[in-house]
């Protein structure tokens, strides 16, 4: 089982932590780095049409026009926005252990009623009155999937939006983002993508959200909603766009092309191959994982401590509420799979 990478990767490590932080692709860095020394002489290019070509990339990875894709930096800010929209007195659905920059933007925002239920039972927890549900497509504490098809269904019957937040699936999970009225992801994990990179998908009708945070570049003519007031805001959802890290822009254009390129169909295949490899090793060996059939992270449950030991060894994992959590992406092969769990057998 080989890589699907080619000569775009080189890691030094046995790097298994992708849920964390995603691998720079060779041909992002080349593009960093020429944007960063062009702009240091004075020569830099318009970056700006970096970030429309990101937004258009993520929109075709995400399967919907481009209209309806926002740019900006931070799932949380995202989250915030959808957050502040809400009615006073609306009632808002999580999944009990979400991560954070998702669960937070609602648990602060006075007025609302936020209630929790366990990712197994999201779709029946739904009930008349309910405004919102918003779920993690996976988990990033230990890669267990989300049952949208049902949430989706639940919400539907009860008249409630969708709100899922794809960061840790956008790249290696087929993503259908015209099924959610709202979908957000970062790009910096399973999209390769330098940090600072997030996108916002809404509704057609924008979702009934207002641009709270938006300047100059929510306008239709940015370049002309430079002082006071917006006269006219973007009539996309690029009204909801943050002021964009344009060297971050500048390699995700190319980040996102190779994902295009080689498939989030195909990349999953291969991830999710290299993850039931890894599950069946840990069977071998006495060790269990976390169930999560489908997902391409492993989390080992009390094992997280381990994460420095492996670390010595050359191998990259990450400690999450106690898990060792092992994330396999189109730069790993089964060699990666094997150093660790012959690591981890002692």
């Amino acid at each position: 089982m080989e890589t699907l990478a080619g000569a775009e990767f080189a890691p030094e490590t046995t790097y298994l932590n992708t849920a964390s932080s995603g691998l720079l692709p060779s041909r992002t860095v080349a593009a960093i780095h020429t944007a960063v020394t062009s702009a240091a002489v004075g020569r830099a290019a318009d970056m700006f049409a970096d970030v429309e070509a990101s937004r258009a990339s993520f929109a075709r990875l995400a399967g919907v026009p481009t209209a309806r894709v926002a740019a900006g930096t931070s799932v949380a800010v995202y989250c915030g926005l959808i957050a502040t929209s809400l009615p006073d007195g609306a009632e808002v659905l999580l999944a009990e252990g979400d991560f954070s920059s998702l669960v937070n933007p609602f648990v602060v925002r006075a007025g609302l009623k936020v209630r929790f239920a366990p990712l197994e039972s999201m779709a029946e927890a739904v009930r008349p009155g309910t405004a919102l549900v918003a779920v993690s497509a996976v988990q990033s504490a230990d890669g267990r999937m989300a049952d949208l098809a049902a949430i989706r269904a639940a919400a539907r019957a009860h008249g409630a939006r969708t709100l899922v937040d794809a960061s840790q699936s956008a790249g290696w999970l087929p993503l259908d983002a015209a099924e959610d009225d709202y979908t957000v992801a970062v790009a910096y994990k399973w999209l390769a993508c330098p940090r600072g990179i997030a996108f916002l998908v809404v509704p057609d009708d924008l979702g009934g959200l207002a641009p709270v945070f938006g300047g100059w570049v929510a306008g239709e003519e940015p370049w002309s909603s430079c002082y006071g007031p917006v006269a006219e805001l973007a009539h996309s959802a690029r009204r909801f766009d943050e002021s964009p890290g344009l060297f971050s822009y500048a390699g995700a254009r190319h980040s996102l092309a190779l994902i295009e390129e080689t498939g989030p169909a195909a990349i999953g295949r291969h991830d999710v191959a290299l993850a039931d490899r890894f599950r069946a090793g840990l069977d071998r060996i006495g060790q269990r994982a976390v169930a999560a059939p489908g997902s391409a992270i492993v989390a080992a449950p009390g094992l997280g401590h381990c994460r420095d030991e492996f670390g010595r060894a050359g191998i990259e994992l990450s400690d999450r509420a106690g898990n060792l959590r092992a994330a396999f992406h189109l730069y790993n092969s089964a060699a990666d799979v094997d150093r660790l769990l012959d690591v981890l057998s002692g």
